[in-house]
């Protein structure tokens, strides 16, 4: 699992790749009430906006951590946005994506490095 500066993960197996927000992206919005998904086949950026979580107490952009085609998304979040604060690094995945470019994770954080930034 690798992570950004702006507390997305990823979580890359082959040529796919999960993504969410971290457990202390998830502390600092508080709880989650709502999730706008991207569309299926939508060609992501890295760095580009594709999603919205609302909170209790704010709105939310979702960055990509890597550029690519999203391939699904998190269906259970539309009925249980919750799911992201109950397992924000699990369960509450937001969406897969299929990497176009796999070496733009290697800019990103590992868990260590990622740990020191929020610490």
């Amino acid at each position: 699992m690798k992570f950004t500066e702006t507390h997305e993960w990823v979580d890359e197996t082959q040529e796919q790749a999960a993504v969410g927000i971290t457990h202390y992206a998830q502390k600092e919005l508080g709880e989650v009430v709502y999730v706008e998904l991207p569309e299926v086949g939508r060609e992501v950026k890295k760095g580009q906006e594709m999603a919205v979580l609302e909170s209790t107490k704010a709105a939310s952009d979702l960055y990509s951590p890597c550029s690519g085609t999203i391939l699904e998304v998190n269906k259970k979040l539309s009925a249980n946005p919750d799911l992201i604060n109950k397992d924000p690094e699990g369960e509450g995945w937001i969406l897969k994506i299929r990497l176009s470019n796999k070496q733009e994770l290697d800019d990103l954080l590992d868990r260590t490095a990622y740990e020191k930034l929020v610490g």
